[in-house]
């Protein structure tokens, strides 16, 4: 076997919603690495997907003999042991999930169709993403993990700045090209990983587990406070605490974020606050895809789910476990309703369908910023997550 293939595991892409309508569960990033590139780096093989028809033409499959994987499996050194003695056509299991499997023929992979008279059980304890809020509830200790495994054999840059301050030194590793200005980092928590050309402007606070990934920046005076990963090319700023941003978001300016996912090309406007506790107290509902209702969380904190391409207005507020679709608007005074579904246009007041091509032109011109391309594969994505959360959209009665 030559290389990995990251499936989709059904029972667990739909409670991950709304980040799994635009990637398969294997490009989730929790940690410092996206799943996929943990499992790349731990079994030094190249991963593909196999997710979604959708999806296909940006998370290719590669049709040869493969070593299948649960995408929302994060792996460690016990576990990839035991994958990696799995035989041809044998399976590892934990309960009713499978876990991994040995597959010559990918492109008629099911789950239902491989054979439990291979089937191994896993004894160990696992870390299984199967829900969206597991992707915040864990990052801490992913952030420990990865750091483990991106540092091991190597040299910290270190920090040349006089004017910040290191508690736990051992604990922080600042990659080439990092900027560090009079700043106060506490790796004594936890480790603190700094990735390549990162910016962290004058006063940041930061506390581990923190990591912030290529290309982001920290705006001035930022409190970081723990167990966060800023994905790449990120710009974030205010308040945060214990919470993931997949990657190219804007948080730029004051505001408090805890306990919240945040996807791919958002904007956060100036004074966004989300609430992450209830005043009574009591555990937190977040909308669930599959059951078409609202399910407990059990957590006491929790905050916001915010899928690719959103944009929050300035002074947006967002209750405890709010969950907003792909490309939706969100503007204007108030707490808007806690599940605001795909490409709605609105607020309090009310929503309408953000059109599509002007969702198109607003998220090309937000991919060039950050140096990136709105391709033709990306189009098609977003045409089909639009077609797919009509229903959603209870306002609009054009279907």
């Amino acid at each position: 076997m030559d290389q990995i293939i990251l499936f989709d595991d059904s029972k667990i892409r739909s409670n991950l919603l709304p980040f799994t309508f635009t990637r398969p569960v294997g490009d989730i990033r929790v940690g410092i690495l996206k799943i996929k590139e943990k499992w790349e780096k731990h079994m030094m093989l190249p991963a593909g997907f196999f997710t979604e028809d959708y999806l296909g033409a940006k998370f290719p499959l590669i049709n040869a003999p493969a070593i299948f994987i649960n995408g929302a499996l994060c792996p460690d050194e016990e576990l990839v042991a035991a994958i990696q003695q799995l035989k041809p056509e044998e399976s590892l299991w934990k309960d009713d999930y499978l876990l991994a499997a040995k597959v010559n023929s990918p492109l008629n992979f099911k789950i239902e169709a491989i054979p439990r008279k291979h089937a191994l059980q896993y004894p160990d304890p696992i870390r299984l993403l199967t829900q969206k809020w597991h992707i915040f509830q864990h990052n801490g200790e992913e952030i420990r993990r990865d750091f483990q495994l991106v540092t091991k054999r190597r040299i910290s840059t270190g920090c040349s700045d006089p004017y910040t301050h290191i508690y736990n030194e051992s604990a922080v590793f600042i990659e080439p090209g990092a900027k560090i200005k009079a700043s106060i980092i506490n790796a004594e928590a936890g480790p603190v990983y700094i990735g390549k050309n990162v910016q962290i402007l004058e006063g940041n606070l930061i506390r581990g587990p923190f990591a912030i990934c290529e290309g982001a920046m920290l705006s001035m005076g930022s409190k970081m406070r723990g167990d966060i990963t800023i994905g790449p090319k990120c710009k974030v700023g205010g308040e945060v605490s214990n919470s993931v941003f997949l990657g190219y978001s804007n948080k730029s300016h004051d505001g408090y974020l805890g306990n919240s996912v945040v996807g791919e090309w958002c904007n956060l406007g100036a004074n966004t606050n989300v609430s992450n506790l209830k005043n009574n107290h009591s555990p937190i509902r977040v909308w669930d895809y599959a059951k078409g209702g609202y399910s407990e969380t059990g957590l006491q904190f929790c905050g916001s789910f915010i899928g690719d391409h959103v944009k929050l207005g300035i002074s947006t507020m967002l209750n405890s476990g709010t969950v907003v679709g792909v490309g939706a608007n969100v503007f204007g005074e108030g707490f808007p309703r806690k599940l605001i579904p795909s490409f709605a246009w609105g607020g309090v007041g009310g929503f309408n369908t953000f059109i599509l091509k002007k969702f198109e032109d607003t998220a090309r011109k937000a991919m060039e910023f950050k140096g990136e391309t709105f391709e033709e594969e990306d189009r098609a994505i977003i045409q089909h997550v639009f077609d797919l959360t009509r229903p959603y959209r209870i306002w609009d009665k054009s279907f």
